[in-house]
């Protein structure tokens, strides 16, 4: 029995995480300078630098990102980047949740559907 709760427990945490319940509802925009790359599953990260401070953002699984066109090319390092999408509700944590990014003037929509 313990066994079962615990990994149900294991499983709510890694999808709360993975879902969108972890981020805020508002609305968030930041531009900075790409520093680092990460594609792959369960999604990817790119680090940007914004004012001297590094933040996190979350891109989309593999298959999302190649449909809409956004590859490793596109987000090369020394690269600006608009994010729009939500920030992590952890007061302090830099990390945003992307709908959508903008380089060199590209809008990059990785949630066509969705409304905030």
């Amino acid at each position: 029995m313990f066994r079962c709760l615990a990994a149900f427990l294991a499983a709510s945490s890694a999808q709360a995480h993975h879902g969108w319940a972890w981020a805020t509802d508002e609305e968030f925009e930041i531009t900075g300078v790409i520093q680092s790359v990460r594609l792959g599953n369960p999604h990817g990260e790119v680090t940007i630098r914004v004012d001297g401070e590094d933040w996190v953002v979350e891109v989309g699984q593999p298959w999302r990102n190649d449909r809409v066109g956004l590859t490793k090319e596109m987000l090369s390092q020394g690269r600006e980047i608009t994010v729009h999408g939500h920030r992590s509700a952890r007061e302090g944590e830099r990390l945003v949740k992307a709908e959508r990014v903008v380089i060199d003037g590209q809008d990059y929509n990785l949630y066509p559907g969705r409304t905030s």
